[in-house]
């Protein structure tokens, strides 16, 4: 059973890291892809790599309950191997595909069957048995996360030499493979006596948003949470189209770039962030994290020459600083008892910056490295995302300031020199 377990853990990890990783291979080659189909600039073609993000992000958003209920129906380990093979259709797709419109029906396919992440989560719970052994294995997670976003990339940069197309039949293969696999060696993880009845009402994708509209407190924090994800998407929706079109940069340049990302954000979030937060506490971290956000943005707004996009990401990815903290202060507002429906929360409101955050972005981009506009400016996207940092910095000290003077019991969340759990909050 042991050893059955720990396989199963181990498919878990495998499977978090292809989606990742077949994400990142992709990346490099999506933007020139894009502009090759439709017979346009790159610059042009970020308004259209904005609607393939945007189409993915709303039906995962919408399909993702649906899925996960499903799992607690039907069982994990169907729901796993339906996400990969819909996964590996999707990069199939994206490899043989003559028009554009074939981009877009591969992502509806991928952000519906998109659930693994979910389903993953739910299968580590059932297969871990106590607290030690589930923070151990959700540890996995975070890991298969940084991998990923390093080996994606620059495996994507590597297979772009035998040209535009072959990430994405190397991201199939990944996603076939590991479904064949799954198929004859992954045991299914919730028994028959432990699954109920699928219901649409638990399956609504709006439901977790109204828990804000019951806990006005945490509105303010929420809102510059939804800000700080909304800003990232000046870097995270159109790096790609902007680093090509303004340095000239390779598929092989933009991949090693994002290898860079990865390697900063897993040195931040496994590192820093574990040394820094206990000194200084939550307060100052989630300042000083939105500060190097605003930084780098503006940084990268006015870049010149390639390199400095390199120098120019170490303050950006310092910048993440703030993210554990924020959210540890935020869970600091509710009860033990609702913290699953606050992260639920949470995690809509990040899928929703997914939906307008590249829309607005990569739309901006567009519009100002055309003749029609006002003025020539490719880097304003990222003044939009320091503009929303600077707000977010604003909103976060109006709350936190409020709060230590009316409600002095958060007092040590507020400060991070306590535990959320010797904090009583009502």
């Amino acid at each position: 059973m042991h050893t059955s377990k720990k396989a199963a853990i181990s498919f878990i990890f495998i499977t978090l890291l292809i989606d990742i990783m077949g994400w990142g291979l992709i990346i490099p080659v999506m933007a020139d892809l894009i502009a090759q189909l439709k017979g346009i600039p790159v610059n042009q073609a970020s308004t259209y790599g904005a609607l393939l993000l945007s189409v993915f992000a709303i039906t995962q958003f919408l399909f993702s309950p649906v899925i996960g209920n499903l799992s607690d129906r039907y069982g994990r380990r169907p729901t796993l191997l339906f996400s990969l093979l819909g996964f590996g259709i999707d990069y199939i797709i994206l490899a043989l595909a003559p028009t554009y419109g074939w981009l877009f029906v591969g992502r509806v396919i991928a952000g519906i069957t998109g659930a693994s992440f979910t389903t993953a989560t739910a299968y580590i719970a059932d297969v871990s048995t106590d607290e030690t052994s589930r923070a151990k294995n959700f540890g996995l997670i975070g890991a298969a996360f940084g991998l990923g976003f390093v080996l994606g990339p620059a495996l994507g940069a590597l297979l772009a030499n035998w040209g535009i197309r072959a990430p994405f039949y190397a991201a199939a293969a990944l996603c076939l493979l590991n479904c064949v696999y799954g198929y004859f060696f992954l045991p299914e993880s919730l028994s028959k006596e432990n699954r109920r009845p699928f219901d649409w009402k638990r399956a609504n994708p709006f439901g977790s948003l109204k828990f804000l509209t019951k806990h006005p407190e945490i509105g303010g924090l929420a809102l510059s949470f939804f800000l700080i994800y909304l800003g990232s998407q000046a870097v995270q929706g159109n790096w790609n189209f902007f680093t090509i079109y303004r340095f000239n940069w390779s598929e092989k340049m933009v991949g090693i770039s994002l290898a860079v990302v990865g390697v900063l954000v897993g040195a931040v979030q496994a590192g820093l962030t574990r040394v820094i937060n206990p000194k200084i506490g939550n307060e100052k971290s989630i300042y000083l994290g939105l500060s190097l956000y605003t930084l780098g943005l503006i940084l990268f707004a006015f870049a010149t020459q390639g390199w400095m996009m390199f120098a120019f990401l170490i303050p950006y990815c310092l910048g993440g600083l703030c993210g554990p903290s924020l959210q540890s202060v935020i869970s600091g507002h509710v009860p033990a008892n609702q913290q699953g429906e606050l992260q639920g929360a949470l995690t809509s409101l990040m899928s929703l910056t997914t939906i307008i955050g590249p829309l607005i972005m990569n739309g901006t981009f567009a519009y100002f490295t055309t003749d029609g506009a006002p003025f020539y400016f490719p880097g304003i996207h990222f003044l939009i995302g320091a503009v929303c940092m600077l707000f977010s910095i604003v909103i976060t000290y109006k709350v936190l300031s409020r709060e230590k003077k009316d409600r002095p019991e958060l007092l040590q969340v507020i400060k991070g020199v306590g535990s959320l759990s010797d904090t009583p909050v009502h």
